[in-house]
């Protein structure tokens, strides 16, 4: 089995990149609601909630965690590493070399959470990478409207808060749930934006991990355990309506 864990329904864009290369894999959903929002928590308090999880997982008998929520991987997956060094930690981070890569000159929006933007972690890349045109936005309450599914109000949101940065090239979705509104993004900075995000990079690590390590990944078919910790049945039907 292969754990997933996230703050909420986010990490469903994630699963759903994953399970194109492993369409019969056998999956654990972790969906944290209960101490949802992640981004507005320090570090200690963080890191006790995921290592949770983590041992939650690893009594379930999985072979590869992957930390789905950007900003649980800034802040926890090194010490995570390092308490669980045989373990596969297979984490996201904001896709700003990318940017780098494919339109270096453009100009860049970065929409995340506050503590993926102001965690150590997504400095270094930042500061790596910088193309020196690049707005950081930290995005807060909006993986909460998304996760509630309330869309009027992320509309609204996006609308007061995204209308000054019509003028932008790029724009890096920072937290897994935000490819979740590309086309509400879109109605406000218009068609010819250019997306960026880490879900594509963490299905083909996780991938490259397995295989490295020659470890079973297929069955016979596709299983997918969803659990919440809020035990609210209404966020494991939107997660199976959202995976389709």
């Amino acid at each position: 089995m292969i754990g997933l864990l996230d703050s909420g329904i986010g990490g469903v864009t994630v699963l759903k990149e994953i399970i194109k290369l492993i369409p019969n894999g056998h999956f654990i959903y972790y969906s944290d609601s209960f101490n949802n929002p992640y981004g507005d928590k320090g570090s200690d308090e963080l890191y006790f909630i995921v290592k949770s999880i983590v041992d939650y997982f690893l009594k379930r008998g999985v072979v590869a965690i992957v930390i789905a929520c950007n900003t649980a991987s800034a802040i926890c997956v090194k010490r995570l590493r390092n308490e669980f060094p045989t373990i596969i930690f297979i984490a996201i981070e904001p896709a700003y070399k990318m940017v780098h890569d494919y339109n270096p000159s453009g100009k860049t929006l970065v929409m995340a959470t506050k503590g993926t933007l102001e965690s150590e972690k997504f400095l270094s890349l930042y500061h790596k990478y910088d193309n020196n045109n690049t707005i950081l936005f930290p995005c807060v309450g909006l993986a909460d409207l998304i996760e509630t599914g309330d869309i009027s109000s992320v509309d609204k949101y996006l609308f007061d808060n995204l209308n000054k940065y019509k003028n932008v090239d790029n724009v890096v979705l920072g937290c897994t749930h935000y490819p979740l509104i590309k086309d509400n993004i879109r109605n406000v900075l218009g068609n010819n934006i250019n997306f960026f995000e880490g879900s594509i990079g963490v299905s083909k690590e996780l991938l490259r991990q397995l295989k490295k390590r020659k470890i079973d990944y297929e069955y016979k078919k596709l299983k997918i355990e969803f659990i919440d910790s809020s035990d609210n049945i209404l966020k494991e039907k939107r997660f199976r309506n959202l995976l389709g």
